[in-house]
């Protein structure tokens, strides 16, 4: 079965930056979409980013524009750089791998057990 797992979580102030890395198992990488998911207490679950097996990307309007996502196939990793980072980004990051369904919505299929990022002064 597929595993991934999140890392680079952490407390960070105001207007900082961090990268989190995402590793899945397996030799199948290359062939799933990927995707960052949050979700902070007391709300839903938000798709934040994803990435295409193509390589094509989509992000929320929330983080558009500081966040980028990125894949290194070789390394079956998968990548989430956050800057200009705001305590409304405060919440568990989840990476996932997926795919797109006919109408191009974001299923997925497995998910990593998540990492804190918590944003404030």
């Amino acid at each position: 079965q597929v595993q991934l797992v999140e890392s680079g979580g952490g407390l960070v102030q105001p207007g900082g930056s961090l990268r989190l890395s995402c590793i899945t198992s397996g030799s199948m990488f290359s062939i799933y979409a990927m995707a960052w998911y949050r979700q902070a207490p007391e709300k839903q679950r938000e798709l934040v980013a994803t990435i295409g097996s193509g390589g094509g990307t989509n992000s929320a309007d929330s983080v558009k524009g500081r966040f980028t996502i990125s894949r290194d196939n070789g390394k079956n990793t998968v990548y989430l750089q956050m800057n200009s980072l705001k305590p409304e980004d405060t919440a568990v990051y989840y990476c996932s791998a997926g795919r797109f369904d006919i109408v191009g919505k974001y299923s997925a299929n497995y998910w990593g057990q998540g990492t804190q990022v918590t944003v404030s002064s």
